[in-house]
């Protein structure tokens, strides 16, 4: 009898123990074994405008190297992002001069970083605990219409470049002037943009497609080889922002074979935060205006600096959105895409708001926190965190090097189109 109630007890506990919240996934456990990686973030304006070192304080900014350590960041996409007015006539010059504060990083910090170009410097990093650094062209722009430079570019180390920003190129329309009937547009792609395409792929850049409009995005799938990623957007069906990307995108992205990284800034996320963003611009546009006329007046520029100050002063006025709308927007693409297709695109250092609870690098983990929540997996977590990403990137690396078996670098033109639009 007293052995029969012995084993009742016994399987009672393991029942128990087996249905006890305590039995879920350890967060903490899958976040410190994942190798995660950010596929957009805006810092190398800060090297180069504020002389700001990733290993001081970042204050008021989203990332530096102890913030990095405490959300266990693995590797980052830093952004060489040529302002698109400010730069206008030598974005060639900028681009170089960002390339350049990257690797000036990675030198003072030799101990906690290094250059990644490949998928597996990414893999070597992690192991060797210290964050990969790679970089991304923001922009089309910055290649000066020159197939050349685009060269050059990967041959600096770049990996991956967004084919347009918030202008249309000569080569293929941008999201951010579709609307506008003053801008020539070009139905997605023209024959240079194809070839653009084309020879990103053959070098194993990774064509990114955030910030193009629709139809170049479609376009853009047509022609490439190699699977495409979308570094820094999120869901149009929550938020309806022209940055994010329908479900019709997010499937045809996902039978590419690509990614698409979530962007945490606040109107991208937000739909209640888009609006009052939206219909905030034209006071704050006026206010920006009235700065810069003021520092013109004393002869003084304008800083990229004193805009993005601006900017979040403005943006405080703005309730944030909640922390679980990021999650949301994973949540939605990872359902729609299928959770092989989706990664993280922050926009760090590059947004004037993110959703409340998310301020730094340092709340990375409160993002696998709440995937566990939602009930994703260790490994399902691992894919989103930064497993997708090295996917796509292998591949892409593959396919450059079958494409250059076929066509070796002296077949490739130089250059595109000779004479550039005024704008």
């Amino acid at each position: 009898m007293r052995l029969r109630i012995l084993c009742w007890a016994l399987l009672s506990l393991s029942v128990s123990a087996q249905n006890s919240p305590s039995r879920a996934p350890d967060w903490r456990a899958i976040h410190q074994s994942a190798i995660i990686i950010d596929g957009h973030a805006d810092t190398p304006q800060r090297f180069v405008d504020e002389g700001f070192d990733l290993a001081s304080d970042s204050g008021a900014g989203h990332m530096d190297l102890a913030k990095v350590r405490a959300g266990n960041l693995g590797a980052q996409f830093f952004s060489i992002w040529p302002d698109l007015e400010r730069y206008r006539g030598h974005y060639p010059r900028r681009t170089l001069e960002l390339i350049d504060s990257v690797y000036q990083q990675v030198a003072r910090h030799p101990d906690r970083m290094m250059m990644a170009f490949t998928a597996d410097d990414i893999v070597r990093a992690h192991q060797q605990h210290k964050l990969a650094a790679l970089m991304g062209i923001e922009g089309g722009h910055a290649i000066d219409n020159s197939l050349g430079l685009l060269r050059d570019y990967y041959r600096l180390g770049v990996r991956y470049m967004t084919l347009t920003h918030w202008e249309t190129l000569d080569w293929a329309d941008s999201s951010g002037d579709i609307d506008d009937p003053n801008v020539k547009h070009h139905d997605g792609l023209t024959d240079f943009g194809v070839e653009v395409v084309r020879e990103m792929n053959r070098l194993g850049m990774l064509v990114d497609i955030s910030h193009v409009s629709d139809r170049t995005f479609y376009h853009t799938l047509v022609v490439a080889r190699a699977p495409v990623i979308a570094s820094h957007s999120s869901s149009r069906a929550l938020t309806n922002h022209a940055r994010n990307m329908t479900d019709d995108m997010l499937r045809a992205l996902a039978r590419n074979g690509g990614v698409a990284m979530v962007n945490y800034n606040a109107p991208f996320v937000g739909e209640d935060y888009r609006r009052a963003w939206e219909a905030q611009k034209p006071e704050r546009d006026q206010a920006i205006e009235a700065a810069r006329e003021k520092e013109k007046a004393a002869g003084q520029p304008f800083t990229f600096e004193a805009e993005v100050k601006l900017e979040k002063e403005w943006a405080a006025k703005i309730p944030r959105p909640p922390f679980k709308v990021l999650i949301d927007h994973i949540d939605r693409m990872a359902k729609v895409a299928g959770v092989d297709h989706v990664g993280l695109g922050s926009d760090f250092d590059g947004v004037a708001a993110l959703p409340e609870g998310m301020d730094s690098v340092a709340d990375l983990p409160k993002i696998t926190q709440a995937l566990v929540e939602r009930g994703y997996t260790a490994e399902q977590i691992h894919k989103i965190l930064g497993g997708n990403l090295l996917r796509v990137m292998r591949a892409c690396e593959q396919t450059a090097r079958e494409l250059q078996k076929e066509k070796p670098l002296g077949a490739q033109p130089l250059s595109g189109p000779e004479v550039v639009r005024p704008r």
